[in-house]
């Protein structure tokens, strides 16, 4: 098995406390309505939303190569701003990876912009390390899932004030 991990930094014009309600603790219910051709549903199957809480998301034919993701909420810190989720199945569990973990922080970029800054650990099933397509696929969900909040906050600007 090889244990990694790798980051990524992306910034927001959609101020830090606005993004934070509906990009993290909303998400269930607002990515499915701005990410439809991608995401069915994601359900609360245990938990109120904080630690421990676990959902499942459903995906659409348009994702590949799975149809499910089910992750854990291991860290819920509205005041530093940091959101921390487990994969416990689904997604490239059991494909390429063991375990992976997502950690997401914002922070404030001012100017009343954000910077999301993400950082993913993981451990592979075999001795191969995750190629770029496959760490680009983990980045690339969270980064869209981040900017479709994004655009969906600019243009409703009274959305989660």
């Amino acid at each position: 098995m090889v244990s990694g991990s790798f980051t990524d930094e992306c910034t927001s014009s959609i101020a830090l406390e606005r993004l934070w309600k509906a990009g993290i603790l909303d998400a269930h219910n607002l990515i499915p309505k701005i990410a439809s051709d991608q995401i069915k549903s994601i359900e609360i199957i245990q938990g109120d939303g904080g630690v421990g809480t676990v959902k499942k998301f459903c995906f659409t034919e348009a994702v590949k190569p799975f149809s499910t993701l089910t992750d854990r909420v291991e860290v819920l810190d509205n005041e530093k701003h940091i959101f921390k989720y487990s994969i416990v199945e689904g997604g490239l569990i059991g494909l390429r990876l063991k375990s992976y973990s997502v950690e997401t922080t914002l922070e404030s970029g001012g100017d009343g912009s954000s910077v999301v800054k993400i950082n993913v650990e993981y451990e592979t099933l075999d001795e191969t390390d995750l190629t770029g397509d496959e760490k680009g696929m983990i980045k690339g969900g969270v980064s869209k899932m981040m900017k479709g909040v994004e655009a969906y906050l600019a243009a409703n600007p009274d959305a989660y004030a």
